[in-house]
């Protein structure tokens, strides 16, 4: 079976509350449905799709983390993007977003692509992750 769509991309972090309030007043994502797991945590959607797993990291107690997920807890190996580079969403409003990201003093780059009709703004997550929006055309 080949694979289709991207599903989802889940976010580790040490600070869970400043990473649920930037994707979801910064972005514009809600919080949706999520299974009672043993870690702290949001699901955050765009319309019915859950897109982003946010995952607390508690250094004073991993043990659901570890025992359910496993992986790396450590606070040093969770900033930034690692080996993956960016996310990218499509977007629409660019003038709204960087009044958004104005008024909570949240650092972007914009960038218009050559040959292109699309528009983009790059920004960081509370985690040091790339986000990456892309305008095409009229949706800018």
């Amino acid at each position: 079976m080949p694979v289709n769509t991207l599903d989802h991309c889940s976010i580790r972090t040490l600070d869970l509350n400043k990473s649920r309030i930037f994707y979801v007043d910064i972005l514009g994502m809600t919080e949706g449905d999520r299974p009672n797991l043993p870690f702290p945590g949001h699901w955050l959607y765009l319309g019915e799709q859950t897109v982003i797993h946010l995952v607390g990291i508690d250094p004073e107690d991993s043990s659901g983390l570890v025992g359910y997920l496993g992986g790396e807890i450590d606070p040093d190996a969770l900033e930034g993007s690692g080996s993956l580079d960016h996310i990218a969403f499509r977007a629409t409003d660019a003038t709204g977003l960087i009044n958004r990201l104005m008024r909570n003093n949240i650092a972007y780059r914009e960038r218009q692509l050559p040959n292109m009709d699309l528009y983009q703004i790059f920004l960081e997550d509370p985690n040091g992750i790339t986000i990456e929006l892309n305008y095409f055309g009229s949706d800018r």
